[in-house]
């Protein structure tokens, strides 16, 4: 199995001869505003048999982007509708009805449930929404080898069921860009990071006993995407400083070979 990281949380992962995307974006301007459409972002090297998405944050499903790269009738893999109105949805609405206007053949899937997707076994383990909308992990194996996508959570304290469970783990792929986020329907705001920061994606890395840390959910390239999203300077730079060797720092298009 090998893992190509695709810009913003994107993953690519090549097992058997067929792909598996996961959080695949091309445009997220319709959240960040200041996002060129397509800049420092890559597309897959080939046409997917499914795809996971950790949340329906627009910034981490592009149905638009997924239709062009899914062979038809893929299963893409997401977690529940948020409950509550439509204030409460705000930020995953655009992507429920983009999903729906695609005619992606979208599942919802539960925490701790499997799926075998060709040459991948992929299950949903739990995660924490900094904004508080429904949010999974993903764990996915193939080859002998096994990643963990960590989409935007926060730290929380279900590292160590999912380290007892699966570990340890050859990659994590970990939001490490600790974002402190002022949104106009979640009042007062919170001062404290609504993602892993650096120190947090550490941490995590070691109770998961990963080979790799590979910081996620980050582009040095545009720092300014929206007022009120406030992010650590050097992502990268941080983790390796408090992940040390673990660390793995991908550039976007760049292939990590886990079966080395």
């Amino acid at each position: 199995m090998r893992a190509r990281r695709l810009g913003w949380a994107g993953l690519e992962i090549e097992a058997g001869g067929e792909r598996l995307l996961i959080d695949y974006v091309q445009d997220i301007s319709p959240l960040f505003t200041g996002w060129k459409p397509g800049a420092h972002l890559a597309t897959p090297s080939g046409t997917a048999s499914a795809a996971l998405v950790t949340h329906l944050h627009r910034d981490h499903t592009d149905a638009a982007a997924l239709a062009e790269v899914l062979t038809p009738g893929a299963p893409v893999l997401r977690p529940a509708p948020g409950p509550g109105d439509s204030v409460d949805n705000l930020t995953t609405l655009p992507a429920e009805r983009e999903l729906a206007r695609h005619r992606l053949a979208a599942e919802v899937v539960d925490v701790w449930s499997t799926r075998e997707l060709g040459p991948f076994r992929a299950t949903a383990v739990p995660a924490i929404d900094g904004l508080g909308d429904p949010q999974l992990n993903w764990v996915v194996e193939a080859d002998g080898q096994r990643v963990l996508h960590g989409g935007d959570t926060m730290f929380h304290g279900y590292w160590w069921l999912i380290a007892r469970r699966f570990g340890p783990f050859d990659a994590v792929f970990l939001p490490a860009n600790g974002p402190v986020v002022d949104a106009p329907h979640l009042q007062p705001p919170s001062p404290l990071p609504a993602a892993l920061d650096p120190r947090q994606a550490a941490v995590a890395a070691e109770i998961l006993d990963a080979r790799y840390a590979v910081p996620i959910h980050y582009e040095p390239e545009q720092p300014d995407k929206i007022a009120g999203y406030v992010e650590v300077p050097d992502p990268a730079n941080e983790l390796r400083t408090h992940a040390g060797r673990r660390a793995r720092v991908l550039a976007v298009g760049e292939w990590l070979d886990l079966t080395a």
